[in-house]
């Protein structure tokens, strides 16, 4: 078993491109770490530089106490699941399992034994003796992984492996993808810019951005409490809505637009670093399933008022987009700093466009003025200027 560790790894490359920056980040004997974020924010790189295939400028990479930064790729034990499937077309899914074996030599009886292993797991024992070519997306996807688990890998390195496939596909892979690495129980980096695939499959995720790690945790952590507004924003689906708001001097009420939400003594008791904020300006934070229709079973606390303009009826649960007349905060990606904190600026528009997620059958259309409920427990804070949570 192995653990895998970066300290301050950087990644530069000749053009003067900083595509990673000072990463700490560990992976630990049999944890799944998912790595998340935007196209181009470097997670692709960070798995190539543990594969060996990319130099790093600086920092370290380890396995377990050995430091691999000039171990060659072919010497690392290291076990990768691409995007394409990459498979031999000319030869059976058995073939292509145990290719890497046959080249390494092993005995015939040996690959035959772990080939079905594999295939069991699989579930392609069925289709050993077929092409690539006789296969659906999803067995061929399955094809490649057997290929890297037949190997015994000391680390396993996973590169948006479902972005192929489609929607109930890539659920159900989703399901096989853990209860695999679960059986075969080492440290396993899965690299996605799906915040879906990285809630439901990661021990712990890490969200990057622009080659900086923005916050690494627990799924729920990350979604509970998020650092800043950029993790906020990424993770969730619908995004967090996140307004600019004002906490009265008196600290008994955050303004959003013409509107109010009163706060009590006992949110101040339990978030004190709020007191700083006292008569200023800064970030509300407010989940689309934290504004249930007013009136309905979770109607509880306060009342928003929002102008409708689209209504999405998904069965379950309906999504409602409404306009609050409350700034909207923008990202300005032309500030962002080396330590992860955000600048933020604050929309020209006075209004901002919002969703809820509401329970099934509210009679709701676009054009209606609708009420919806907000618990001032649910709602987050952030530093208008830094974009960093305001917690504890």
């Amino acid at each position: 078993m192995t653990s895998v560790r970066l300290d301050k790894v950087s990644k530069v490359y000749p053009n003067g491109f900083e595509a990673v920056y000072d990463l700490d980040l560990s992976i630990d004997d049999g944890e799944f770490m998912v790595v998340v974020g935007p196209s181009g924010c470097g997670k692709t790189t960070v798995l190539r530089m543990i594969a060996g295939l990319e130099d790093i400028t600086s920092g370290t990479v380890s396995f377990g106490e050995q430091v691999m930064n000039d171990v060659p790729p072919k010497d690392r034990d290291v076990a990768m699941v691409f995007q394409s499937y990459a498979l031999y077309p000319q030869m059976t899914v058995a073939q292509n399992i145990g290719f890497a074996l046959k080249m390494k030599k092993v005995p015939k009886a040996e690959v035959d034994r772990r080939v079905r292993d594999a295939a069991s797991v699989l579930g392609l024992t069925d289709w050993l003796n077929r092409k690539p070519t006789q296969l659906s997306g999803g067995q061929r996807q399955r094809v490649a992984m057997g290929r890297a688990i037949v190997r015994s890998p000391s680390v396993f390195l996973m590169d948006e492996p479902l972005s192929n496939l489609d929607a109930k596909l890539r659920v159900q892979l989703r399901g096989e993808i853990s209860r695999v690495q679960q059986r075969i129980g080492v440290a396993t980096m899965y690299v996605t810019h799906d915040q879906t695939e990285a809630m439901t499959l990661g021990h712990r995720v890490a969200v990057l951005r622009d080659g900086v790690l923005q916050q690494c945790d627990a799924p729920q952590v990350l979604y509970d409490r998020p650092r800043n507004i950029f993790v906020a924003g990424f993770i969730g689906s619908p995004a967090m809505n996140l307004l600019e708001g004002g906490l009265t001097s008196q600290l008994d009420a955050v303004t959003l637009g013409s509107q109010r939400i009163p706060l009590s003594p006992s949110l101040m008791l339990s978030r004190p670093e709020l007191k700083k904020y006292a008569g200023r300006s800064l970030v509300v934070g407010i989940r689309p399933e934290d504004l249930p229709a007013a009136g309905s079973e979770r109607s509880v606390g306060s009342i928003l008022t929002g102008d409708v303009h689209l209504v999405e009826a998904l069965g379950a649960e309906i999504l409602v987009h409404f306009t609050l007349d409350a700034p909207v905060v923008q990202i300005d990606d032309t500030s962002v700093t080396k330590e992860g904190d955000e600048i933020l600026v604050s929309n020209e528009t006075p209004e901002t466009e919002c969703v809820a997620r509401i329970e099934p059958r509210h009679s709701v259309k676009a054009g209606d003025r609708f009420r919806f409920s907000v618990s001032e427990e649910r709602l987050e804070f952030f530093d208008l200027e830094t974009g960093l949570a305001i917690w504890d």
